[in-house]
């Protein structure tokens, strides 16, 4: 087994790293502070190739392996998890599945821009009623002949406003169930389609999140990606690669934490000495240590199983929980070594236990991820 990150990684994650300090940083306290969506820095990200990371060179991507993907996010989220949940949803999500799933045409239209950054996706499968409960789909998209009447409301939708490409997830037939479930591509701009305002949140504030509204949509057929049916499908397999992203998000933020702890405990001055030469401090530090290598390794393992077509599905989850309890722990943990200083704006770790909280949400809470893990452990 080999642990060493190959010359292209430690480039990636140089890379990646410099960005994050050099434009991330410089506005992420306001940016969170006013709710404002890092355009700027997102259309940069695009230029530099990292919001089609996997996706083949053919169609506009940078064709990098899902170890590269979690290593940016990684760094990325050590800085500002609003901008790096934009990389995970376009990557991971939407690019991925008109990749691996999409036909031809989907591809060269949709596809291409996407990964070259010259738009935004969304993926739009939760509903008011619908989260977790994937198959229970309100949203209904009746089949007109060569379209589709589409109907309904997505919630908490990531680029709900500033995505131009939309994979929306929506019952044709009910009594099939979860196999009655389509995937469809709806564009920015079709008559019947509006987006609701924007949500006020906990963390990644700065996060275009929005309530998106559906009222007699009508969807070509040729956008409906696979065949009728497979939507249910598509969503379950395109959220097994997105755990990884949103795993390395939140190893991110806690590494983030970390490395600011560290600092900061090597500065600080109490009773005559620096914190760091405290046992209590040191016993923070090293629990934060260990168990944020821990994660990044599921992570990587993860990421290492999907590169080289291995089922990966209960290893994504398994760094998703991990990595996001971790995210957890280490950021309360780094507000209490920075003390009163921890509780203010300016110092970042506040944010960063803000942002930790929602990994452990979004792709599915922590108590789907043990679902999905004891399913693999009990067959």
């Amino acid at each position: 087994m080999h642990f060493e990150l190959t010359e292209e990684h430690q480039m990636i994650r140089q890379a990646a790293r410099d960005f994050a300090q050099n434009e991330l940083k410089p506005g992420v306290i306001e940016r969170d502070e006013h709710q404002k969506f890092p355009a700027e820095q997102i259309k940069k990200l695009g230029e530099l190739g990292f919001l089609g990371m996997m996706v083949s060179p053919q169609y506009g991507g940078s064709g990098m392996d899902a170890i590269s993907y979690s290593i940016v996010m990684e760094e990325l989220s050590k800085v500002d998890a609003s901008a790096s949940v934009v990389v995970s949803v376009n990557n991971s999500l939407v690019c991925y599945g008109l990749e691996k799933y999409g036909n031809e045409e989907q591809k060269q239209k949709f596809l291409i821009p996407l990964a070259q950054g010259e738009k935004i996706g969304a993926f739009c499968l939760s509903e008011p009623e619908a989260g977790s409960d994937a198959t229970s789909q309100r949203t209904t998209a009746v089949d007109m002949g060569d379209y589709y009447l589409l109907n309904g409301t997505k919630n908490w939708i990531t680029n709900g406003s500033t995505a131009s490409t939309y994979i929306v997830m929506a019952q044709t037939d009910a009594s099939k169930k979860h196999k009655g479930i389509n995937a469809l591509i709806v564009e920015k701009g079709m008559e019947g389609f509006t987006v609701g305002a924007k949500e006020n949140k906990l963390g990644i504030r700065g996060s275009d999140t929005h309530s998106l509204m559906f009222t007699d949509v009508k969807v070509p057929k040729e956008n409906r990606i696979g065949e009728d049916g497979f939507g249910f499908k598509f969503a379950m397999a395109t959220l097994e690669g997105g755990r990884i992203g949103i795993a390395s998000q939140a190893l991110g933020i806690a590494a983030g934490a970390f490395e600011l702890s560290v600092q900061y405990a090597k500065e600080r001055k109490a009773f005559g000495k620096t914190i760091a030469d405290l046992q209590a401090i040191q016993f923070k530090l090293a629990d934060m240590a260990t168990e944020i290598e821990a994660a990044r390794l599921l992570c990587y393992r993860a990421a290492w199983l999907k590169d080289n077509g291995l089922p990966y599905a209960q290893a994504a989850s398994m760094a998703k929980l991990f990595a996001s309890e971790t995210a957890m722990r280490t950021t309360v943990e780094a507000v209490q070594i920075h003390g009163g200083y921890g509780y203010v704006k300016e110092y970042h770790v506040e944010r960063l236990m803000r942002d930790a909280k929602i990994t452990q949400i979004y792709e599915g809470t922590s108590e789907i991820q043990r679902i999905v893990i004891s399913r693999e452990v009990l067959k």
